[in-house]
């Protein structure tokens, strides 16, 4: 979970790194440079939040059919994962 939290907040922050990274070669080269523009730099950090959703939710595969089977205790001791297992049918 941990994982695409952090990356959503990469997808969010990507529009600050690339405009500073492009600030950063514009005043070394001498171009004069007008004040940030927050307000597309957050509009389009949040598209790009909005998109991995979405992308997500389009290509994330369904367990729908499946059944939930919660984790159990091992005779050593461990403790299984937790899995789907596709639903019988009863004949």
């Amino acid at each position: 979970m941990i994982r695409v939290v952090l990356f959503r907040l990469l997808l969010a922050a990507m529009p600050l790194i690339f405009y500073s990274l492009w600030r950063q070669v514009a005043l070394r080269s001498g171009k004069p440079m007008g004040s940030t523009p927050w307000g597309w730099l957050i509009g389009l950090g949040a598209v790009l939040s909005a998109l991995s959703l979405m992308a997500t939710v389009a290509f994330h595969p369904d367990n729908r059919g499946q059944t939930y089977v919660p984790a159990e205790p091992r005779a050593d001791g461990g403790v299984g994962a937790a899995h789907f297992d596709d639903k019988k049918t009863n004949p």
